[in-house]
């Protein structure tokens, strides 16, 4: 395929969605080692590929060289080029090419269009556009959400693109769609936000919506559901969050870990069985994506009144009363997920307020107001710290534990999105523009 796809092609070739069984504990395990060590050796080839949100670990770290400093929305910039429908999907990049999803209202009806983009990401061309569902209603979106706002995925040849209640789908890297998934229907609150992972053969990601919240792992090779496990969290009375998985390893034991409303959950991913839960009461639409570092998980809970907890994995069933470090509302972001460098933990409020404390402790080394609401995660590249607030302007601050910007970067358009790293280059999502910072 190519641009000729930018008509965004209605009817495309759907394989059977009838595959293999479930595999099983043990064949999983052997897998996902494989998966793992495949992953190490294709990173050690393409380090500075960014194939998920936040980043080749998923925890906003770019091995990447040369990244700007300094730019502007006309100065040490590469290219712009305009997005082909809306959305706030981050962009992510495997070789070269760059992709990212998109929504149109079909001129008309009530229909969407929500849509697959590959882009070069040497000039910005495009090199086809897919759409990939085009469903009867979306949902009544919040204010700084879209229809495209789950950011895909890239690995081994595949593109993962997800859509929240309104489907989730596989395409080659030539656009073709390998199979969709629709069965999936939940009320969704706001809109979708949170984006999938890949552990081994599951695609997994989380469906809170308004009731009946789950978690639910695919097949990645045909889209069919392997487990769904629901939430346990009957008695919050909100329960719809956004939040993006983490797979982490904790003494051995593969564990995903899945915020939710009233609490943080880890998962089994071979069979979704529920491992540990950490209750934070009430809180609801949690948004950011965990990090994990020095043994800890860091996690956010509640939009309304955030706060940020270290917590300690493992055990089973209800560890709150054993496994929480340290907790913290001072600054604590509502959407932003956070970011560890060394022994360093920063984190920046939708307010705009960005904090670095000591990782272990919790013990503030700054806090200092950036200006400006923010919505984007920050990422580390070459010692330095990058903030993207809303109103378009990138903060970048040397990592430390002394505050120190090193430079204000005003792009002149609203981004919401989260950073793509490259070796010499940013690239950044606005309302109407990608963005590759940098010279070519």
């Amino acid at each position: 395929m190519n641009a000729s796809q930018e008509n965004w092609p209605r009817e495309l070739a759907l394989s059977s969605a009838q595959g293999s069984r479930p595999l099983s504990g043990s064949t999983f395990t052997v897998r996902l080692l494989f998966t793992a060590l495949m992953t190490v050796a294709s990173l050690s080839l393409c380090a500075h590929d960014w194939p998920e949100f936040r980043g080749p670990t998923g925890q906003g770290h770019s091995p990447a060289k040369d990244v700007p400093v300094r730019w502007s929305g006309t100065e040490n910039l590469a290219w712009k080029v305009p997005i082909a429908g809306a959305g706030w999907s981050s962009p992510v990049l495997v070789k070269d090419r760059l992709y990212l999803t998109g929504a149109k209202s079909i001129p008309g009806s009530k229909q969407l269009e929500l849509a697959a983009i590959c882009l070069d990401a040497r000039d910005g061309r495009s090199i086809w556009t897919t759409n990939v569902f085009s469903p009867d209603d979306g949902a009544n979106l919040h204010a700084k959400n879209s229809y495209a706002s789950p950011t895909p995925l890239v690995r081994d040849g595949r593109l993962y693109v997800h859509f929240g209640h309104l489907g989730t789908a596989c395409l080659d890297l030539a656009g073709r769609v390998l199979w969709r998934q629709t069965s999936i229907k939940y009320p969704s609150v706001h809109g979708n936000g949170g984006s999938p992972v890949l552990v081994g053969d599951r695609l997994i990601f989380s469906c809170d919506g308004f009731t009946d919240p789950v978690v639910i792992a695919l097949d990645r090779h045909t889209g069919k559901i392997l487990w769904k496990t629901p939430r346990q969290n009957e008695s919050v009375p909100k329960k719809f969050a956004f939040s993006t998985p983490l797979l982490i390893t904790n003494a051995g034991r593969s564990e995903l870990i899945s915020p939710g409303a009233g609490g943080t959950y880890a998962y089994d991913p071979a069979t979704g069985r529920p491992l540990w839960r950490v209750s934070t009461g009430n809180g609801f639409s949690v948004v950011p994506r965990p990090v994990f570092a020095h043994g800890l998980l860091f996690v956010n809970t509640d939009y309304d009144f955030p706060k940020l907890y270290a917590i300690r994995p493992g055990g089973e069933g209800d560890v709150t009363a054993t496994n929480v470090v340290w907790q913290t509302g001072r600054g604590a972001p509502s959407t932003p997920s956070p970011l560890v460098v060394g022994s360093e933990l920063y984190f920046v409020s939708d307010a705009g307020i960005a904090t670095c404390a000591d990782a272990k402790t919790g013990k503030v080394h700054w806090n200092e107001r950036l200006g400006g609401g923010f919505s984007a995660s920050p990422v580390f590249a070459e010692g330095r710290v990058y903030f993207q607030n809303e109103e378009g302007m990138g903060y970048v601050l040397k990592a430390g534990r002394e505050y120190e910007v090193l430079s204000k970067n005003d792009l002149g358009e609203r981004t919401l999105a989260s950073y793509a790293v490259d070796n010499g280059a940013l690239f950044i999502r606005g309302a109407q523009h990608l963005f590759r910072i940098g010279k070519n």
